[in-house]
């Protein structure tokens, strides 16, 4: 059973992150939504509150498998600009645990110096903060253990493929089914 966890701020993408809660918990995986931003609910990009699992501060990161990132135009700035994120981002690349970033969320990894030389898609325009211009159009692009996806309408096959990845084609083909995908 992997174990995952979802940092989330003011500004998430809610569609995005509750999409990644549900459909790993649907896989039997241990997912932790957490706050980088103390206790309390969260107000997510579309004003939906989401109250988190933990606080990202109290969890042990190195025992995850997996750092799943939500966009969302808030959330990915705090992302960004949260140390300990950064750090997190760092240890797992150099680790080569999973990591996976949806819409304007790989520009989090841009920060943490991860995505350099590494192919990557992205929610159309991020690329430009970035300053690259190599964007890939596929919904959902894997480049060694770092898995990226476009937005809210990928993030369904983005869980899917991070599934595919960790547990096999048949756990993820069985989840598809019963999401009727």
């Amino acid at each position: 059973m992997a174990r995952v966890i979802v940092p989330v701020a003011d500004g998430s993408e809610e569609m995005e992150a509750v999409t990644l809660v549900d459909v790993f918990r649907r896989a039997g995986w241990e997912v932790v939504l957490a706050s980088i931003q103390g206790g309390g609910p969260i107000t997510a990009s579309r004003g939906i509150k989401l109250l988190p699992d933990a606080r990202w501060e109290t969890l042990d990161l190195l025992s995850f498998d997996l750092l799943a990132l939500p966009g969302g135009a808030g959330g990915t700035q705090a992302l960004c600009k949260n140390d300990g994120v950064q750090e997190a981002l760092r240890i797992f690349d150099i680790e080569e645990q999973w990591i996976g970033a949806l819409c304007a969320a790989p520009l989090a990894l841009h920060k943490a110096g991860i995505l350099k030389n590494r192919a990557f898609t992205c929610y159309p325009g991020t690329e430009k903060e970035m300053g690259r211009n190599d964007r890939s159009d596929d919904p959902v692009v894997v480049d060694g253990h770092i898995v990226t996806s476009q937005g809210p309408g990928t993030a369904i096959a983005f869980a899917l493929k991070l599934i595919e990845l960790i547990d096999g084609a048949d756990a993820s083909e069985k989840i598809a089914s019963s999401l009727i995908y």
